[in-house]
């Protein structure tokens, strides 16, 4: 018999639901479904693929607002915040669509090179068969349709393994993909409990895993996976640049909506805001008189900003380096209360580089400023860091922008923006413990795809 778990709504705490992890049997036979549904694929035409995942678009908006408030209650996001999930992950489905009809190969001239061959050799790319599809709490529709849309437009079956405490999230959305015409051969949720999760892993008819989340958990899946292609999408310690030519009222906009949205759990969240001394104050002081103005609270408000963490334990931890913070020196400009799962938003200055805050990633809405005097000085106190996801400067200036870009270990860094760009048709993914490979609709269609070659 499977193990049960019970999934709370982060502000309430009132029990969702109790659900079972799928068993080892219930597992093998999810598989083997799947690798039937690889000969299905194989059938289906690209503009069959891309007409599907149109119509799940549709779907998803028609079914929007019921969706959203579903992530509200099982994750604590407010409900403005969910409604913006929702647009991405249709654009996502949409953007899928049009990628799979646009998937090509190329044509190579063997005479290239001596000696001359006369040959021609003819490139496509072709799925790699099943993906696993495994997704964190804090995007339960967008990053789901980030993974589920490329997979299924290159052709693999996927098997989705969503973060259980979205399983009513993810099982409606599970629906949909089925009601707009994926097979239910092609794609299937599947929740283990992690003992189970090694194992499935490993199998061998799983050919490659495509994950967001944590390092430890990447970690393990590395371990386990052999040589499976790994999609890994991981954390950031994304650091916000303001220049003294910088604008500070959107830097203070974007520091806010990018930090203290979703209560700082992100994993592009603007983690480290470096400010140049001459702006220095000019920006504190606007940063904690705008970040005061936020309403904090029940998640279901129309108006509430910042709404709980996830759960206990993360409230904890966010807490526990606030205060580690303030401990080594850090002043507390704005924050450091907490109510239940809700930390208010927090402002500190004058924090260690040493400190959590700083060096690890800190999942919750507080933010550490940091004054700096030179773009020299910043190169090596950004890489100083075991992650490269993504930046943001503020500046008018191509050529520090140009020089950061440069000098940064980052996967992208947005001029005039935050960290926490992103838009469904750009790359996206990082270097070093952020992730292996990249998303964003198309690159992920590749990531999930090989290339085969034919010589004439």
């Amino acid at each position: 018999m499977s193990l049960q778990y019970s999934i709370s709504n982060p502000y309430t705490g009132e029990l969702i639901g109790d659900y079972r992890y799928a068993n080892s049997d219930k597992i093998s036979e999810i598989i083997a479904i799947l690798k039937t549904g690889q000969l299905t694929q194989k059938k289906t035409a690209a503009h069959e693929r891309a007409d599907i995942l149109r119509k799940l678009a549709g779907l998803l908006e028609e079914n929007a607002e019921e969706l959203a408030q579903l992530i509200t209650s099982e994750t604590g996001k407010t409900i403005s915040d969910s409604r913006v999930e929702m647009t991405r992950a249709i654009n996502a489905t949409l953007a899928s669509g049009e990628e799979a009809r646009q998937i090509s190969g190329e044509a190579l001239d063997s005479d290239c090179y001596a000696p001359t061959r006369n040959k021609i050799g003819i490139v496509m790319w072709r799925p790699l068969g099943t993906v696993l599809c495994i997704t964190p709490f804090n995007f339960p529709i967008n990053i789901a349709m980030h993974k589920i849309g490329p997979a299924f437009a290159a052709g693999n079956s996927i098997m989705f393994k969503p973060g259980p405490q979205n399983t009513a999230t993810a099982t409606m959305l599970t629906q949909l993909c089925h009601e707009a015409g994926m097979p239910k051969d092609v794609l299937h949720m599947c929740i283990p409990d992690v003992p189970d999760m090694a194992a499935l892993i490993a199998h061998k008819d799983i050919a490659a895993i495509n994950f967001t989340g944590g390092t430890a958990a990447a970690d393990s899946i590395a371990m386990a996976a052999g040589y499976k292609k790994l999609l890994l999408e991981l954390g950031g310690n994304d650091p916000l640049i303001i220049m003294p030519d910088g604008d500070i009222k959107g830097a203070v906009n974007a520091a806010i909506n990018q930090r203290f949205a979703t209560a700082g759990q992100r994993c592009t969240a603007a983690k480290r805001i470096f400010v140049h001394q001459d702006v220095y104050g000019e920006f504190k002081d606007a940063l904690v008189s705008a970040s005061r103005k936020l309403i904090v609270g029940d998640p279901r408000d129309e108006d509430t900003f910042v709404g709980p963490v996830i759960n206990t334990r993360a409230a904890d931890e966010v807490k526990q380096r606030i205060e580690q913070a303030v401990e080594q020196g850090a002043n507390v400009l704005l924050g450091n209360k907490r109510e239940g799962n809700i930390i208010y938003p927090t402002i500190l200055d004058n924090v260690a580089d040493n400190c959590d805050l700083m060096v690890e990633e800190t999942f919750g809405p507080v933010m550490p400023l940091r004054s700096f005097s030179s773009i020299e000085e910043l190169v090596p106190l950004i890489n100083n860091s075991a992650y490269g996801l993504q930046g943001g400067v503020f500046t008018q200036n191509f050529s520090v922008a140009k020089f950061l870009f440069e000098e940064l270990d980052l996967g992208t860094l947005a001029m005039n923006d935050g960290p926490g760009f992103r838009t469904e048709h750009f790359p996206f993914g990082g270097v070093k413990a952020s992730g292996v490979g990249r998303e964003g609709i198309k690159y992920a269609i590749r990531e999930m795809s090989f290339t085969k070659a034919l010589v004439i």
